[in-house]
């Protein structure tokens, strides 16, 4: 997620001694004085800023911004004393004191504000609040647990704790990090957040590439990782699922589309349901189990995912038609044998990776495309819902996309839906970027 300066402004000056004397201009000569006067006034110059009695260490922004994503271009003067993971104090263009956040000068996102405001709280006790204030919020609040074992504890900057996100699985937590300040602080927070949730194993993921340019050191979680199980299995409004950690995508499973899995269900009693890029099986068994689908088919081109498919139907005694295909030349197949469903469900991975034109078009034709075809396999009078889990690409944009394809289809689309991810995937409002995931529920005419 990149965050952008709200105005870009002129650097700020360099910083003063407090004790430096301001000389005052010299005056004007007599002859000019009245073509001065005529003149409009200058802007007063910025007080120098005094650093001097800042703590230790800080870290001060070039421009204004209230994101917690900070970029180089966007970071000013730096403590000599900062280094890797530190917490700092930030102070913004004119000297007041922003928030706190962890600096990585190595890293993509230099500095991660974790806390704004200028009573923020400043000290290592802020990540214990946070944390259980995070907990809190999906247990004692949304009381997800009467539903679910499973759920998302922690969401990075939605929580205040960027760079750290944190699934819970039944007795075991799957944690995705992407900050070094958060890596080196996590193994003393699991005791804290075991205690909070009830779990007793945790599992710690570092993307590779992203963990090198971090300076994270995956060995420091080989003996938390060697200790928890790499399957458990965890029940969600009334259906079982398996969650492989070792060969699932991100931490394992996709809480995020919990209510909308439940919510399939209302619109399946009876129906022929297609689900395709159904990847463990969610929303298929939601249609089957609790939807009571007369028949189900469920389509994904990776193979292990659909053998974990399978393993969840056989865990719920549902019967299931599990297709091991690519989702477009499967659609395009349907379609050429007159295949047409009550339900269509299309839930596809991430198409778009980049903000520069070449790699975004690309990802956007394929949204167009394979929403192109699923629409075509939808009953004049049936339920369409389509899911788009790309952050860069907005809400209004998807449904365009979406509506060009019906079209496209001769289909009109009567939308009667927009959702998102459940409530345990909160955002902050200033950093609406990281509400990646988009549902649009139509019906198709």
């Amino acid at each position: 997620m990149r965050a952008l300066p709200r105005q870009k402004s002129p650097p700020a000056p360099p910083a003063a001694d407090a004790a430096t004397a301001v000389t005052p201009p010299p005056a004007a000569p007599a002859s000019t004085t009245a073509t001065a006067a005529a003149a409009p006034p200058r802007a007063a110059a910025a007080a120098p800023v005094d650093r001097s009695q800042w703590p230790r260490p800080w870290a001060q922004l070039k421009y204004f911004t209230f994101q917690p994503a900070i970029f180089p271009r966007l970071l000013g003067q730096v403590s000599p004393d900062a280094r890797p993971g530190d917490l700092v104090t930030v102070y913004d263009k004119a000297g007041r004191r922003l928030g706190a956040g962890l600096y990585n000068p190595r890293a993509k996102i230099v500095l991660r504000v974790v806390a704004h405001g200028a009573e923020a709280e400043l000290g290592e006790t802020y990540f214990e609040h946070a944390l259980r204030r995070a907990v809190a919020l999906r247990r004692a609040v949304f009381r997800l647990d009467a539903d679910t074992d499973a759920c998302r504890l922690v969401n990075s900057d939605g929580d205040g704790l960027s760079g750290l996100t944190i699934d819970r699985y039944g007795d075991t937590l799957s944690c995705e990090v992407c900050s070094l300040g958060m890596a080196r602080r996590l193994p003393g927070w699991l005791p804290l957040l075991h205690g909070l949730a009830g779990t007793k194993f945790a599992r710690v993921q570092v993307d590779h590439d992203l963990g090198s340019l971090e300076g994270i050191k995956p060995s420091a979680f080989k003996e938390t990782n060697a200790a928890a199980p790499r399957l458990v299995k965890i029940r969600e409004h009334g259906v079982r699922y398996e969650v492989d950690f070792a060969g699932g995508h991100k931490t394992g499973f996709f809480c995020d589309q919990r209510e909308n899995r439940r919510a399939l269900a209302r619109f399946t009693p009876g129906a022929r349901v297609l689900d395709l890029c159904c990847y463990t099986g969610g929303f298929a068994l939601c249609a089957k189990v609790p939807g009571g689908a007369d028949e189900v088919t469920a389509v994904d081109l990776d193979e292990a995912a659909i053998a974990q498919a399978r393993r969840n139907a056989n865990l719920n005694q549902a019967r299931l038609k599990l297709v091991h295909a690519d989702a477009f030349a499967y659609a395009r197949q349907l379609h050429a044998n007159g295949g047409q469903w009550d339900v269509v469900v299309l839930d596809p991975p991430k198409f778009i990776f980049t903000r520069e034109a070449p790699g975004n078009h690309e990802g956007r034709k394929k949204y167009e495309d394979l929403n192109q075809l699923a629409i075509g396999l939808v009953k004049p009078g049936g339920v369409f819902v389509t899911c788009s889990c790309s952050g860069l690409l907005s809400l209004e944009d998807f449904e365009q996309h979406v509506i060009k394809a019906a079209h496209r289809r001769q289909r009109r689309l009567q939308f009667f839906a927009r959702t998102g991810a459940g409530p345990d995937h909160p955002v902050y409002s200033n950093c609406l970027e990281s509400r990646y995931l988009k549902v649009l529920w139509a019906r198709v005419i």
